[in-house]
């Protein structure tokens, strides 16, 4: 019974002693939760109106909540009388053990914070990225996501985007489409040239300044190799493609332009 009274006393005692430490520290926590609420309100906002997407916008908020938590936490434990050294030790190698097992995920978020905060690209760009071409339909926390001209789906690391070459057709305002006909030697090139610009001019889609561009790519062994090159807002570029093709086409039917086929022999009209 003596030493029940004797640990009564030293708790009460005790108790008595952190009762004022305690107190504070529970208006200390309810004041600090209020606090980090609305800072990580603003922060938000603050990102938001920095051109933030709202995925890595979220996902930054979010850090910071959980970091200024943690540090309000570790401040209340220290006001009752907590050993934090050993507390925030752990938490130190708890970060590091997380942050070697997510290397390359953090080293793609913080890709994606240098993408967004100077901004190579934006969504709905026309950008080619690892040698792959495409319109920027998201830019995400860890990847880059790009819709090709033919609706496949690409997502790439943001790591691999800032480590490579990144062409911007939507920055400069126009792409250049690369486009190759065969013409005979039987023909006459300055005649075909002015039937092709002649084709290039009738379509409202492709741009006077640049100018088109056609000229003799190669002498092929049984063709030449014309290469022609008129310049297009990136939005039309497959639509000015097959519509220049087609017209091509047309023009090399209507003046009995032939193709020359490897067998040695020249055909008549081509097409219809």
């Amino acid at each position: 019974m003596d030493n029940i009274e004797k640990y009564a006393t030293l708790a009460f005692d005790w108790l008595i002693k952190a009762l004022p430490n305690m107190v504070l520290a529970i208006v200390v926590l309810w004041l600090g939760l209020w606090v980090i609420k609305k800072l990580t309100s603003v922060f938000l906002v603050t990102l938001q109106k920095a051109g933030f997407t709202p995925e890595i916008g979220s996902f930054l908020g979010t850090l910071a909540n959980i970091a200024l938590k943690v540090l309000l936490v570790v401040s209340v434990a220290g006001m009752v009388g907590v050993n934090t050294a050993a507390f925030v030790g752990v938490l130190a190698a708890g970060g590091l053990a997380v942050g070697l097992a997510l290397q390359g995920s953090l080293g793609n978020f913080a890709a994606g914070i240098i993408i967004v905060v100077f901004k190579p690209y934006k969504k709905g760009d026309w950008v080619e990225i690892k040698e792959k071409f495409g319109r920027v339909t998201d830019i995400q926390i860890f990847n880059t996501i790009l819709q090709t001209p033919g609706n496949k789906v690409l997502i790439i690391p943001n790591g691999e985007v800032i480590n490579g070459v990144i062409t911007n057709f939507s920055g400069i305002g126009n792409i250049r489409l690369e486009l190759k006909v065969l013409l005979p030697y039987s023909e006459d090139f300055p005649r075909t040239k002015s039937l092709i610009l002649d084709v290039l001019k009738q379509m409202p889609e492709i741009l006077e300044n640049p100018a088109p561009e056609i000229g003799i790519e190669e002498f092929g062994q049984t063709n030449l190799v014309i290469n022609i090159r008129p310049y297009v807002r990136p939005d039309d570029y497959w639509k000015v493609y097959y519509e220049v093709m087609a017209n091509i086409k047309k023009v090399y039917s209507e003046n009995g332009i032939g193709i020359t086929f490897a067998e040695g022999y020249e055909t008549g009209k081509v097409g219809p």
